[in-house]
């Protein structure tokens, strides 16, 4: 089971949303980063057969996308915006959607009951779907994706709006089912991929400029984040000649943590990248070979 992109581009008449785009997307939790705009979602609707690409080629499973009867036969697609008619329980719903997806009557029952226990729903299969807090409403839409047996799934933003509690319960979860299939899942926080990803491709105005493993990504912060500390004066200009990443007050003195790729000052001092510094990191390091 894969997902082979190649020279995938998407365009809006003139607006170019996705370009060139070339990815190998293997059995196992695969991360999709970027920010707000860098066309995520767009590749993540063309992949489950939901838009149009304007050039390229995509083979899912050895299916071309082209075919997207067979294609959302094997794919399950949780977007960033879900939802269900609000008075229905959680069971009548998930029925409802088996319904849409042409599942025999003679097993939709026994899928059901079998994607609650498994997504941790099954105290709630009668509460209405309005009253699930935002945790539930994740895990029922994952339910959902889940209803055909997918070999893939995609899914899109999966922790907007979870505290931290329940986007770990959310992402062991997903750890377990990619166990043997592929899941896509896009975000725009590093953590997320840290969390649950081993591999990951990050997107910046429609093109990839990193594809690979996460300790790869991690190394590319290796000696470009710094802490100082600051008077209250001194941050303004030191904010126009660096990329600050975090600012905390320190008494009278801020403590400061930057990206550089100065030689460092003897003031400065050498900290151990994060996921998010490497991505920070290459993002504005992107954005100002564009410049």
């Amino acid at each position: 089971m894969e997902i082979i992109i190649e020279h995938l581009h998407k365009n809006y008449g003139k607006q170019k949303v996705l370009q060139d785009i070339s990815l190998h997307i293997p059995v196992g939790m695969y991360g999709l980063l970027g920010e707000n705009g860098a066309g995520k979602t767009t590749l993540m609707r063309i992949l489950a057969a939901m838009s149009e690409p304007s050039a390229g080629t995509i083979r899912i499973n050895g299916i071309d996308i082209k075919n997207k009867k067979e294609i959302r036969k094997i794919i399950g697609y949780l977007p960033q915006e879900f939802s269900v008619y609000p008075n229905m329980s959680v069971s009548s719903a998930l029925d409802y959607l088996g319904i849409l997806a042409e599942l025999p009557k003679s097993i939709r029952k026994e899928r059901i009951n079998e994607l609650l226990k498994q997504v941790n729903l099954e105290p709630e299969k009668n509460k209405r779907f309005k009253n699930l807090s935002g945790g539930m409403k994740r895990r029922f839409g994952i339910a959902q994706a889940l209803l055909n047996h997918p070999k893939i799934l995609i899914i899109d933003e999966p922790t907007a709006g979870l505290d931290p509690e329940e986007r770990l319960r959310f992402y062991n979860l997903l750890s377990e089912l990619a166990m043997d299939r592929v899941i896509l899942l896009s975000t725009h926080i590093a953590g997320d991929i840290e969390a649950a990803c081993t591999k990951a491709a990050i997107l910046c105005a429609g093109k990839v400029i990193f594809e690979g493993n996460i300790d790869s990504l991690l190394k590319l912060g290796n000696g470009k984040v710094y802490t100082t500390i600051l008077l209250q004066k001194e941050l303004e200009e030191f904010k126009q000649n660096y990329h600050i990443i975090s600012i905390y007050q320190n008494g009278a003195n801020i403590s400061c943590r930057f990206l550089s790729n100065e030689a460092p000052r003897k003031e400065w001092v050498s900290c151990n990248p994060t996921i998010e510094d490497s991505y920070m990191y290459l993002l504005s390091d992107h954005k100002m070979e564009v410049e």
